[in-house]
């Protein structure tokens, strides 16, 4: 059975979303705007696009989301 990933399991706001964004385009320098793009309610559409965007799986992708926004101080993701 696949892994299961859920969006639900971090909250994110559009404001911590913004800086999130910020460390994502850091690391993974060939994201467009449109890859980046969040609206809220459709966050697993989110997840899916960068997995697929950055070679990775959604479970990364959740795990390093949450690791950004949990020190929005740092540059670090």
């Amino acid at each position: 059975m696949a892994n299961q990933w859920y969006m639900a399991d971090i909250k994110m706001t559009a404001e911590a979303w913004e800086i999130a964004k910020a460390k994502f385009r850091r690391k993974y320098n060939h994201l467009s705007d449109e890859d980046l793009a969040f609206e809220p309610g459709k966050e697993d559409e989110l997840v899916s696009r960068l997995a697929k965007r950055v070679r990775r799986s959604p479970d990364y992708i959740l795990f390093t989301l949450k690791k950004g926004i949990a020190d929005l101080e740092s540059n670090r993701l």
